[in-house]
């Protein structure tokens, strides 16, 4: 671990809100806090102090200043005990974040920023991150249940290892039990082995179901000995994905996914059940990638 939680903040509520969250998550892991705001218009040439004719207050340098200073009063009254500092960058948000995002353990961000859409559920800068971040990201949109589990997506593939790694770190954080939960169809899942080799597609009843029950099982593997602590829950559903994440993620205090899993297109760097959930559940999702990449 690096010690160090970053939350992006550009005045929004969303941001505001981003903050008290990050500010805890930087408790729990006895980090240190980062504030950054990214701000485009002095590569823009554009004047950053109070206009002429105007109040001394004003200008977007005053405007950058009331904003980090309110951030920073949130996050020291959300978890006082947090050594919290603050950045200014020049530049486009997205990119000063995914850079800031080299040196964190976790980057926090609101669902929508101040230029949101109506209507629109999640922002470009969340969905960026979670693709493109060096480091899982925590998406916020609603406060968590206190006394609710973690609950982490499993789908068996190996880039989502990472997630269900960081899953269990932080219900042991939490002290919170986990809910591991894979769901399948006879659509997504893999084959098993067919019993006779005459008759390839001829499988007893349940037989998808046992390997299904046995796939979450390997990929939980060996984590238990780690956290002896955590209390586990196998739960494994016949039915969507996406449909049954999305559900238990309205009695769970965070939600883990990878940011792919099996049967990702190549080169797609976030799937469908992250987006989605980035987009439906309700409570704060992380996503976690799996191994790094070099560009």
């Amino acid at each position: 671990m690096s010690g160090l939680v970053v939350v992006g903040v550009d005045g929004s509520a969303s941001s505001l809100t981003a903050v008290e969250a990050a500010a805890r998550e930087a408790r729990l892991r006895g980090a240190g806090l980062r504030v950054v705001h990214a701000c485009m218009w002095p590569a823009m040439h554009v004047p950053l102090g109070p206009p002429a004719s105007g109040p001394p207050e004003g200008g977007i340098r005053n405007m950058v200043d009331r904003l980090v200073a309110e951030a920073l009063e949130r996050a020291r009254a959300a978890a006082p005990d947090v050594d919290v500092s603050h950045v200014v960058v020049t530049g486009e948000p997205l990119t000063a974040l995914e850079a800031q995002s080299r040196a964190a353990e976790l980057v926090v961000v609101g669902s929508r920023g101040m230029g949101g859409f109506v209507g629109l559920l999640v922002g470009s800068t969340a969905v960026h991150l979670a693709a493109h971040g060096r480091c899982p990201v925590l998406v916020v949109r609603e406060h968590p249940l206190n006394d609710g589990p973690v609950v982490v997506g499993v789908d068996g593939s190996p880039a989502g290892g990472k997630a269900v790694d960081f899953a269990f770190a932080e219900a042991a954080l939490r002290k919170a039990p986990l809910l591991a939960l894979h769901a399948w169809t006879t659509w997504n899942a893999p084959l098993p082995a067919p019993p006779d080799a005459s008759e390839p597609y001829a499988h007893p009843p349940g037989a998808l179901a046992e390997e299904e029950t046995r796939l979450l099982a390997e990929a939980l593997s060996g984590r238990q000995e780690d956290y002896p602590d955590v209390v586990v829950e196998h739960r494994v559903v016949h039915g969507g994905t996406r449909e049954a994440l999305i559900e238990a993620s309205r009695s769970a205090q965070l939600m883990v996914v990878g940011a792919r899993g099996r049967g990702g297109f190549a080169g797609l760097l976030l799937g469908s059940v992250s987006q989605a959930l980035l987009h439906h559940a309700h409570c704060p999702v992380a996503v976690v990638r799996g191994a790094d990449r070099s560009h």
